[in-house]
């Protein structure tokens, strides 16, 4: 059915009043302009993470789908008190044109808060402020890769970066992870099959900390050994790393890019430290390829938010945010604690699921042959929400596993959540059980 089809649908007389016929028009000149998208375009998607959000607001539903952060210890009156400083004595500044690379007192800001992580020594002048950390992602397959070049992501990785790379025409190839992270000997094959076939790699992209969304993090072991796979290929590394500061012993691993400045472009942001509401992430790049990055960021957004930038550089400089970050963790560390014991006690033996050390998401994996896409809709009448793992791969077909968050849900709606969704899944998995009797 066509939209003019659908609006004709609508009416309850037989004549076209004249709202009507201004309606029917915009329609048919809408069904004109499809013609006018981009090749790119077609590869535009709504994300899965978006169409399940817009249906956990609902009143009475638990979300265990969202990733966001808790905001509850966050202080507003500090926050209140440091965007009143700000336009009070910075306002005209505050509220006007940027530069487009970002204040310097914000990147050194960064440089700061990544030294906490263990990159040492990194320049102010090498960071690019963006809005958010996925801006960094969209500027990275800009700048670096044509349609068909082979971007690798682990799998599973984030939807977000799925929908930005897929945008851009390329090849998206995943690599399987373990319980440790991405494994070096399926990053080494995958490579030569790719080359082999006579693909262009361009990317690898990764979330080496806490993995959106399986809550994996690449060992420390590991860490070097998949920069040096990359660099024998000539892959460049795009570090996602948003949740690193969130590791709930407080002690993070060292990014890749501690290491590796030459290899690695490095992507933070401070929705999950300080708020996603304010938009502002960053990008540690190589120096040799700032420029165009740094061109092509300025293209998009000509500057990041002045006024944002100075928000969250004044209330950093006069609040104790490594306390605030530290009380952080142990909020996160109850509610992982809470879902993981709610798990064990309400899922039936058949279920496994990652323990993490840190981040927003537990991944849980039920019987290979259950489909968890319809059982969202099963959960949805039962009162919770989650993720269907599917969203986070670019592999074709369905998937038996899920992504539960924790982070923005207090302990007892978590269980309360992982309650009503049991039954779900053991009625998913007895299906599946009963099926395989029936063909054994």
């Amino acid at each position: 059915m066509t939209s003019q089809d659908m609006t004709a649908g609508t009416l309850t007389g037989t004549e076209l009043t004249a709202e009507t016929q201004t309606a029917l028009e915009r329609a048919e000149a809408s069904h004109r302009h499809e013609s006018l998208f981009s090749a790119r375009a077609h590869n535009i998607k709504q994300s899965a993470v978006r169409d399940v959000f817009d249906i956990s607001i609902r009143p009475g539903l638990v979300s265990l789908a969202g990733g966001a952060p808790s905001l509850s210890g966050l202080p507003l009156d500090t926050v209140a008190e440091a965007a009143r400083r700000v336009i009070a004595e910075h306002g005209m500044t505050a509220l006007q044109y940027g530069n487009g690379k970002g204040t310097e007192e914000l990147r050194r800001l960064i440089c700061e808060i990544m030294g906490e992580e263990g990159i040492a020594g990194a320049s102010p002048e090498d960071v690019v402020v963006t809005t958010g950390s996925q801006s960094a992602q969209d500027i990275a397959a800009k700048v670096f890769c044509n349609p068909g070049d082979v971007v690798l992501v682990e799998d599973p990785t984030y939807v977000g970066a799925l929908n930005t790379f897929e945008a851009y025409q390329v090849q998206v190839e995943p690599v399987r992870m373990d319980a440790d992270g991405l494994v070096p000997e399926e990053l080494e094959a995958r490579i030569a099959e790719l080359e082999a076939a006579g693909k262009t790699i361009k990317i690898l992209y990764t979330i080496p900390s806490f993995n959106n969304p399986s809550g994996i993090t690449l060992t420390a072991e590991r860490r070097q050994r998949i920069v040096d796979i990359c660099r024998e290929h000539n892959i460049l590394l795009l570090e996602d790393n948003p949740y690193g500061m969130l590791r709930f012993d407080g002690k993070p691993l060292p990014p890749l890019r501690a290491d590796n400045p030459d290899d690695v472009i490095y992507c933070g942001s401070f929705s999950k430290i300080f708020s996603p509401g304010v938009r502002l992430g960053w990008a540690l790049v190589p120096r040799h390829l700032y420029r165009r990055f740094y061109l092509a960021a300025e293209a998009v957004v000509l500057c990041p938010s002045t006024l944002n930038q100075l928000i969250v550089t004044e209330f950093f400089r006069s609040f104790d945010w490594r306390g605030y970050l530290a009380a952080a963790r142990a909020v996160y560390a109850e509610r992982c604690s809470a879902m993981l014991e709610a798990l064990a006690e309400h899922f039936p033996a058949e279920a496994e699921w990652t323990t993490p050390d840190g981040g927003f998401f537990v991944w849980v994996t039920l019987p290979e042959g259950i489909d968890t896409y319809p059982l969202l809709h099963e959960a949805i009448d039962a009162g919770v929400v989650f993720i269907p793992g599917a969203a986070f791969t670019p592999a074709d077909g369905p998937s038996s596993r899920l992504r539960l968050a924790f982070s923005g849900v207090s302990p007892e709606q978590i269980r309360e959540g992982v309650r009503r969704l049991a039954p779900v899944v053991r009625a998913a998995v007895e299906r599946h059980r009963a099926k395989a009797a029936t063909a054994g």
